[in-house]
């Protein structure tokens, strides 16, 4: 295996600390123990011996478990966080995917508003807005595109809070899965790269400067409770391009939109690189790439196993979320990441609302929750609705 001992190409649009990944063979390389392996790269190799993945999904881990089950015993050079961003329509999706299946590695979707809209039973609340008030119908991301300005804004504030509640739970599922399974996890997009939205919004006159507070207030409440990724791949597509790409998919609503325009896609870009990239390289290795021609994947793969992720000590800032003191600060964070979600979860609610723009009326919420609970399997939680054909209600523990 093999690691970046030397890697910096000046570029005029980014600053900082950021690696950048111009061409392989500008790269120093030398032999490294706990670098990142593709499939290639394993290939020959005798199989490792450990522990099959915790189904963690079906059972708790606890401190009887813990014991006999350390967390340490699952993972490997592969039990890594890798995350790809890049202008909407770059291709991170397709980019992850293949990256997932190349490092064999789980693919963890961006999530959408939209799929919080689905209950455990398959119903889509969104037929319920009819019997709703304007201000708690569904807004899903297609409504975003469509009118980003609706109810002077105050739609698209609480669509972007959603957004980053929605990545700041796929988060914790993927930190779940690694402490669970040993199996690392490629994501598209995070909830340390959702500043860059709201910017552009703020800049586009979309939400107010009092939104954008309020969300960087919450968002710098909740983040502390998370380990950031340990590397970061951007896509770097200038707005011609992003725009050309926009118009090829032909999403409904999407080529018109306000939230396609020149100047919100370039505030969005900006962002990106200069508030963005220039954090999260404080922590993460961070990997740019020219992609206004994609590349291919195994290229990408060639880079990533060149990097050493092991090669800071304890008091470097690069990698400390993924340090802990021993192997039961391992297993409290594992019990913690997987069966504590609803209590981390619970920082996005603090600080307390202070925007009449996404304040809602309490004759309103009152209405929404009649309704909501009249709706198909939102009565009781999941497994207790006997109208859905749930059974064995008198032998079910909570």
């Amino acid at each position: 295996m093999v690691f970046f001992s030397t890697c910096r190409v000046s570029s005029p649009k980014l600053c900082g600390s950021v690696i950048i990944i111009a061409r392989k063979q500008l790269c120093a390389v030398t032999v490294a123990h706990r670098s990142i392996s593709g499939k290639a790269m394993r290939e020959g190799l005798p199989p490792v011996n450990k522990p099959a993945p915790f189904p963690y999904k079906e059972k708790r881990y606890n401190f009887f478990r813990a014991l006999f089950d350390p967390t340490t015993s699952r993972l490997d050079e592969n039990s890594k966080l890798i995350v790809v961003e890049g202008p909407p329509a770059a291709g991170k999706g397709l980019l992850a995917k293949e990256l997932a299946d190349e490092l064999g590695m789980a693919y963890f979707p961006s999530p959408t508003v939209a799929e919080s809209y689905i209950n455990d039973y398959g119903y889509d609340l969104r037929q319920l807005d009819p019997k709703l008030p304007e201000s708690c119908r569904s807004y899903d991301e297609n409504d975003f595109l469509k009118d980003p300005m609706r109810l002077n804004g105050s739609k698209a504030a609480r669509f972007q809070l959603a957004k980053l509640g929605a990545r700041y739970k796929r988060h914790l599922e993927a930190l779940a899965h690694i402490l669970n399974t040993g199996q690392g996890v490629v994501m598209d997009r995070s909830p340390y790269s959702d500043l860059v939205y709201i910017t552009a919004m703020a800049e586009a006159g979309i939400v107010s400067k009092n939104v954008y507070n309020y969300y960087h207030s919450v968002r710098n409440n909740a983040l502390f409770a998370l380990w950031r990724p340990h590397l970061v791949i951007y896509l770097d597509v200038p707005v011609a391009e992003t725009r050309g790409n926009i118009a090829a998919r032909n999403r409904p609503y999407e080529k018109d939109s306000k939230v396609a325009t020149p100047e919100y896609l370039q505030a969005l870009i900006d962002s990106y690189k200069k508030d963005y990239l220039k954090d999260i390289s404080t922590h993460a290795e961070v990997l740019v790439y020219d992609w206004k021609k994609p590349a291919d994947t195994e290229i990408v793969v060639e880079d990533i196993e060149r990097i050493n992720f092991d090669q800071y000590g304890v008091y470097d800032t690069k990698m400390k979320d993924w340090r802990c003191y021993d192997k039961w600060d391992w297993n409290n964070k594992r019990q913690v990441f997987t069966h504590s979600q609803h209590y981390l979860l619970g920082h996005l609610n603090v600080p307390p609302v202070r925007c009449p723009e996404i304040a809602f009326d309490g004759a309103d919420v009152k209405m929404h929750e009649i309704v909501m609970e009249e709706a198909p399997g939102n009565r009781f939680a999941k497994g207790f609705n006997a109208d859905m054909g749930d059974k064995g209600l008198l032998f079910k523990l909570s």
